[in-house]
């Protein structure tokens, strides 16, 4: 009997070790594309934080893989799991806010095109609204779209129910 044993279990092999380099080089690359402001609050090494700001300076095809390579290298010091629940949540907040947004373009656009039922249930939603106010920007807008003119009422409408959103939430 020979205590030679071929069970190699515990290791990876070449093409998942290549998987997970080439993940922490795309995770890297997003890393990257986000504003400095974001970067800041990301659990990062001080040589990945200088290696991140740099990578915009590359443009050359070959320098921007290279560079990434080389980022991809530093992501493997770095504490992943955080990083990926800070983007996570960043996704979210992103994603919370893009909903929030389309949801006031729906009720602009339901204003405009809608009668005083559809202000009386947006006045429910929006207590603090001014009736008076929003009735001159709706038929402001109204009256733009019939002459085919710049939507600039339609705007200052958008303007209007986002500030009461944001003051409801307290946001502002």
């Amino acid at each position: 009997m020979s205590d030679y044993s071929d069970d190699f279990s515990g290791e990876k092999s070449k093409t998942q070790v290549k998987r997970e380099l080439h993940a922490l080089q795309d995770l890297g690359q997003r890393l990257a594309g986000l504003k400095p402001e974001l970067q800041r609050k990301l659990p990062l090494t001080d040589g990945l934080r200088r290696a991140l700001e740099e990578a915009p300076k590359h443009t050359a095809n070959s320098a921007k893989k290279r560079h990434m390579q080389f980022v991809g290298k530093l992501m493997r010091d770095q504490d992943i799991d955080a990083i990926l629940t800070l983007l996570d949540q960043l996704d979210a907040s992103t994603r919370q806010y893009n909903e929030r947004f389309h949801n006031l373009e729906r009720w602009r656009d339901r204003l405009i095109a809608g009668n005083d039922e559809v202000l009386e249930k947006f006045v429910v939603e929006y207590p603090e609204a001014d009736r008076q106010h929003l009735r001159g920007l709706i038929r402001h807008a109204q009256h733009e779209a019939a002459q085919e003119k710049a939507p600039a009422s339609s705007r200052k409408i958008f303007k209007y129910i986002r500030e009461l959103d944001e003051s409801q939430r307290g946001l502002r």
